[in-house]
């Protein structure tokens, strides 16, 4: 594969814009830069950002284009990866941390095929009963108009035990997990020289904890946890650490993320559009579809990266071999061409199955059953209790343009 060429001249109608910026996430600004793209320029070449020479593509058809190409558009952590992280950088997928994601068929298929049965129809409906117990745990110990932090006492820990329940992980000490999480995704601290490698220290830490845990797994029955599945898989039984630590934080990264950012936008919509709460607690038929259009409003990671792996013509633009394709899934999901008033949530969308917050084609997301089910078990357990929640005060935001979520959410639970 040719290298990343720097520079080059391409027709476009406006001048560069540079949306990989972390300052437009923390401050919640991106969405009149993705909104002209989408406009004038939907696939747009930045030649100069933090990350290097980019390419946006903003609008919903030519992200699914692009995915649904991937042996011209790879994923492969050997030119890059998944993220737009510069080449080199220890992040998901790089030479470093290889994982099923960043990898390109037949490599990725047999990996993927290992930890899918973790999250088939019939595992889903084993979990629900669970799930739905210790859900109503969480909302049954929080304070009915009373002001608390709803990232804290919901999202992280609705997800942090489900994940704990995935791996089999010890109960008591499952915040790791989050923690984890945090710094793994944390493309800001990848880059900087003081942060980037205590980010590394931290995740061969989270590796140690994980080989630990292999080892004694190694030694018992089959189990249907996800490190057992590895372990007696022929596909990934024989992973290097860097592949293991990798395959780990894709799935601790993925399950955490997806559903706690999507979880924690619930009170935000709750304050925007009360009137929406209204239809689902007047019809609990709608609450799967109002759960897909959470996801979809808050769309938990805003892009995956693909690397050109020849010269190709996309949208009328002339792409490189090793250029930087960067889908940005928070712009395709606020196309007003697929999506009616896309910026509003809406409770009863009739196509929000549309939305591209789980990416789409054979890197389309493993656990989307799992996180659709998450979301879904929090809002039956908030509208059979006649709650609903409401953001009371300025979050704080995450500063990155490939998580999309939130540090602190102050929020209340209200009778409705």
């Amino acid at each position: 594969m040719a290298t990343m060429v720097p520079r080059y001249d391409v027709p476009s109608p406006i001048a560069p814009l540079d949306v990989s910026r972390a300052e437009l996430w923390k401050d919640n600004a991106f969405a009149p830069l993705f909104d002209r793209l989408r406009a004038e320029d939907p696939i747009h070449y930045c030649p100069d950002s933090q990350f290097g020479p980019y390419w946006s593509v903003t609008r919903h058809a030519d992200i699914m284009h692009v995915e649904s190409l991937p042996e011209l558009y790879s994923s492969s952590w050997r030119y890059g990866g998944i993220t737009i992280l510069g080449e080199g950088v220890p992040i998901f997928g790089d030479d470093l941390l290889p994982m099923f994601i960043a990898m390109d068929r037949p490599e990725h298929t047999g990996q993927r095929r290992t930890v899918a049965p973790a999250f088939t129809p019939s595992e889903m409906t084993r979990l629900n009963a669970s799930m739905r117990a210790r859900t109503e745990e969480v909302i049954d110990s929080l304070p009915v108009d009373e002001d608390f932090d709803w990232v804290d006492r919901v999202s992280i820990e609705l997800t942090t035990q489900m994940l704990a329940i995935l791996f089999d992980f010890p109960w008591a000490e499952r915040r790791k997990l989050t923690y984890w999480s945090d710094w793994a995704g944390d493309l800001e601290a990848a880059r900087d020289p003081e942060l980037g490698p205590k980010r590394m220290a931290i995740l061969w830490e989270c590796g140690a904890y994980f080989t630990r845990l292999w080892q004694e797994r190694e030694a018992a029955s089959p189990a249907p946890d996800l490190i057992s599945m590895m372990i007696h898989s022929e596909a990934t039984r024989s992973m290097t650490p860097h592949e293991y630590l990798g395959n780990l934080l894709l799935l601790i990264v993925g399950g955490n993320d997806t559903t706690r950012n999507s979880m924690s936008a619930l009170p935000i919509v709750g304050r925007l559009w009360p009137e929406e709460w209204d239809k689902i607690a007047a019809d609990a038929a709608l609450i799967p579809s109002a759960a897909q259009e959470l996801i979809r409003w808050q769309t938990p990671l805003a892009h995956m990266r693909r690397t050109a792996s020849a010269d190709s013509e996309l949208g009328g633009k002339q792409v490189k071999a090793g250029d930087k394709v960067v889908l940005w899934y928070m712009s395709g999901n606020r196309d007003g061409g697929v999506f009616e008033d896309p910026e509003r949530f809406i409770a009863d969308r009739p196509n929000v199955r549309r939305h591209l917050a789980f990416g789409f084609g054979i890197h389309r997301c493993v656990g989307a059953r799992l996180a659709e089910l998450q979301v879904t078990t929090l809002l039956e357990v908030l509208r059979d209790r006649g709650l609903r929640a409401v953001q009371t005060g300025e979050p704080e935001r995450v500063a990155s343009c490939f998580v999309h979520g939130y540090r602190t959410l102050p929020a209340r639970l209200v009778r409705c």
